[in-house]
C-alpha cells in the first residue's frame, strides 16, 4: 500500500514540474469535454453500479441523490468544464511590480501550488469540476474519492487521463486512487508530504475532522458550515420569507443551507408566524426558545444551547431572538464556524455594519446563503470552500489554486 501511494506522489511531483500552454491546456478540457459526451451511456451504467451498492448498504437518501448521475448532471458536468475553458489562465501573471531606490526591480508572479490532495465523498461531479480545475491552474492533483462512488469516479477520471494522453500531456496530472481501503487516506495524510504541497477535504465533519486531525500537510477546508440568516427590524416580509425559505430548504443538505435564522425582537409577532409558519408547512422543525412561543402559533421543539452549534443538514432549523444588532452578530461569532451568513434588511447602515463586522468568509445582504458556491459566484465551479482565517477563503475556483513568487532584477546590485 505505501508503494502504490510513493509511486503515485512520484508521478503527481513529476508530472506538475511540466510547464504546460495555455492552449493545451483549454486542448485537454475541450477533449474531455467532448469524451463526457461521447461516453454517457457508459458513465450512467457505471453510476448505477454505485447507486445499487449504495442502495445496499443503506446509504441515506439524500446521499444517494448526490450520488446519482443522469443525462442532465452529466451535462452540467460537462458544461462546467467548458466554463473553465473559458476562464484566463491564472498563472504566469504578473500580479504587482514596483522599483525600489535601492535599485531592485521586484515583480510579484502567479505560480501553480504544485500537488494537491482531495480527499471527498458521494458527488462525482467533483472527480471532474477538481480534476478541471486543478488542470487549467497548473497543479497536479491526487483524487480519493468516497468508496460509494468508486466505478463514477473511476471512469470520470479515466476519461480525463485519456484526454490528456490525445493533447501529449502527462496523464498523471490526474490520478485517482482506486481503492476502497480507507487506510490510502491515512497514507496520503500523513505520509506523503514530501509529493503533495495542499490536502481539500470535501465531505461531512467526520471526514474533515479526521483530516484536521492527521494530516501533516497543510489544508484547505472547512469543518462545518453553520450559517446564519438575520432578519433584521427593518427588513421587508415578503423578501424575507422568499429569503430565508430558500436558504433553509432549497437543499438541507449542502453546507450552505441555513441552520440558524437570528429574528430581531420588534418583528417576531409580525414575522414569526409567516416565516417559521412557511418552513413548518414544508417539512421543517422548528427550535426555538421560550419567548417565540408567546408569537409562533405552530409547533416549537425546545431549544437548548446544543441547538447553536448543531449543523442539521436536514429539515430542520433553531431559531434565535435578539435585541439588536451587536446581539445578532455576538450570536453568530460566538456560533458560527465562518462559512456564510446573511442579513435581511433595508437599511444600508446596518446591512454595512452586519457585512464589516462578522467574521464569515462569506457575508450576504439580502441574499440566501444557498449561493455560497463557487459555481455561483462564476468561479466555473470549486474545489471546495474555505472557512480558514488564512487566504484562500470562501469558494475556491481557479484564481484560488495559485501561489505565487518575487521575480527580482538589478543592474548588478549589492548589498551594502
Amino acid at each position: 500500500m505505501n508503494n502504490y501511494m510513493n509511486l503515485i506522489g512520484k508521478r503527481a511531483r513529476k508530472a506538475s514540474q511540466y510547464k504546460i500552454d495555455t492552449k493545451v491546456k483549454n486542448s485537454v478540457l475541450a477533449s474531455y469535454a467532448k469524451m463526457l459526451d461521447e461516453n454517457k451511456v457508459l458513465i450512467i451504467k457505471e453510476n448505477t453500479k454505485d447507486i445499487n451498492y449504495a442502495k445496499k448498504i443503506g446509504l441515506k437518501e439524500n446521499l444517494i441523490n448526490r450520488l446519482h448521475l443522469n443525462e442532465k448532471k452529466i451535462n452540467d458536468i460537462r458544461n462546467s468544464i467548458i466554463s473553465i475553458i473559458r476562464f484566463k489562465d491564472p498563472i504566469n501573471h504578473v500580479l504587482e511590480k514596483w522599483k525600489r531606490p535601492n535599485g531592485l526591480s521586484i515583480s510579484r508572479v502567479s505560480i501553480p501550488i504544485g500537488v494537491i490532495g482531495v480527499i471527498y465523498e458521494s458527488r462525482p461531479n467533483v472527480t471532474s469540476d477538481v480534476a478541471g480545475l486543478c488542470f487549467k491552474s497548473g497543479n497536479a492533483v491526487i483524487l480519493r474519492g468516497g468508496s460509494e462512488a468508486i466505478n463514477s469516479n473511476r471512469i470520470l477520471s479515466k476519461l480525463f487521463r485519456k484526454a490528456l494522453k490525445k493533447n501529449k500531456v502527462d496523464e498523471n496530472f490526474i490520478q485517482f486512487i482506486d481503492s476502497k481501503n480507507r487506510k490510502m487516506v491515512d497514507v496520503m495524510l500523513s505520509k506523503m508530504k514530501e509529493y503533495i504541497d495542499v490536502i481539500i477535504p470535501r465531505g461531512g465533519k467526520n471526514l474533515v475532522r479526521k483530516v484536521q486531525e492527521l494530516s501533516k500537510v497543510p489544508i484547505i477546508g472547512h469543518l462545518e458550515g453553520i450559517c446564519h440568516t438575520y432578519v433584521d427590524k427593518d427588513a421587508e416580509l415578503k423578501m424575507a420569507n422568499r429569503v430565508v425559505t430558500n436558504a433553509k430548504l432549497r437543499n438541507t443538505s449542502i453546507c450552505g443551507a441555513t441552520e440558524t435564522i437570528i429574528l430581531h425582537k420588534n418583528i417576531v409577532k409580525k414575522f414569526s408566524n409567516t416565516i417559521l409558519g412557511n418552513l413548518e408547512k414544508n417539512g421543517c422543525k422548528i427550535y426555538g426558545e421560550k419567548t417565540l412561543a408567546k408569537f409562533y402559533k405552530g409547533k416549537i421543539f425546545k431549544a437548548t444551547e446544543k441547538d447553536w452549534s448543531t449543523e442539521y443538514l436536514s429539515s430542520a432549523v433553531s431559531v434565535k431572538i435578539v435585541n439588536n444588532l451587536s446581539e445578532a452578530i455576538n450570536h453568530i461569532n460566538k456560533y458560527g464556524t465562518m462559512h456564510t451568513d446573511s442579513i435581511i434588511t433595508k437599511n444600508k447602515k446596518t446591512a454595512n455594519q452586519f457585512l464589516k463586522e462578522v467574521k464569515s468568509s462569506i457575508a450576504m445582504h439580502n441574499t440566501s446563503t444557498q449561493f455560497a458556491d463557487g459555481g455561483e459566484f462564476g468561479f466555473g465551479g470549486e474545489v471546495g470552500i474555505s472557512t480558514n482565517v488564512l487566504p484562500p477563503r470562501g469558494p475556491v475556483g481557479l484564481n484560488q489554486l495559485v501561489s505565487y513568487k518575487y521575480q527580482i532584477t538589478s543592474n548588478g546590485k549589492i548589498r551594502n
